[in-house]
C-alpha cells in the first residue's frame, strides 16, 4: 500500500487498504493454518507439462506461509482445470472459510500488479477491498 502511494495511487486505494487492515482479524477467526512450503506464485502461467505428458510446474517464489495462498493463485487470471481442484481437494481438503480467504490472499497479487503496471489494476485492487469489506462484516 505504501509503495502505491509514492505511485500515485492514493486515496480510495488506500482507504479502502486501512479499513481492510482493521477488518482482518474476521478473516481468520477461528482458523490456525498450518504452516506450508508454497510454491509462492503458483498461477497458470507457471504450470505445463513436458514432452512425455509430465505435469510440472516453474518460476517458483518458495516461502512459509498458508496453503490456501497457493491455490487462491490459483483461481487468479485463469484458474486450472476442475480435475485439479478435486485432486487437491480429496487429498486435503480446504478449510471452510477458503472462500472468504481467497479474495484477501489475492489481493496482494492484485496489489503487485497495480504497482508494476499501474492501469486497471487500481480499480481491480478497489474492488476486491470492498467486496472483502462487505464479507467481514
Amino acid at each position: 500500500m505504501q509503495l502505491a502511494t509514492e505511485k500515485g495511487y492514493g486515496g480510495q486505494l488506500q482507504s479502502l487498504g486501512e479499513k481492510l487492515l482493521d477488518a482482518l482479524p474476521a478473516f481468520f477467526a477461528g482458523y490456525a493454518p498450518q504452516p506450508s512450503l508454497l510454491h509462492g506464485d503458483l498461477w497458470k502461467g507457471n504450470r505445463a507439462f513436458t514432452a512425455d505428458g509430465v505435469p510440472t510446474i516453474f518460476d517458483p517464489a518458495i516461502y512459509f506461509g498458508d496453503r490456501e495462498c497457493d491455490v487462491a493463485m490459483t483461481e487468479l487470471f485463469g484458474g486450472y482445470p476442475a480435475s485439479f481442484y478435486a485432486a487437491y481437494h480429496a487429498e486435503w481438503p480446504l478449510d471452510a472459510g477458503y472462500a472468504r480467504r481467497r479474495d484477501l490472499y489475492n489481493l496482494y497479487h492484485i496489489l503487485n500488479h497495480t504497482n508494476l503496471f499501474g492501469g486497471g489494476y487500481v480499480r481491480q485492487a478497489e474492488q476486491v477491498m470492498q467486496k472483502l469489506l462487505i464479507e467481514s462484516s
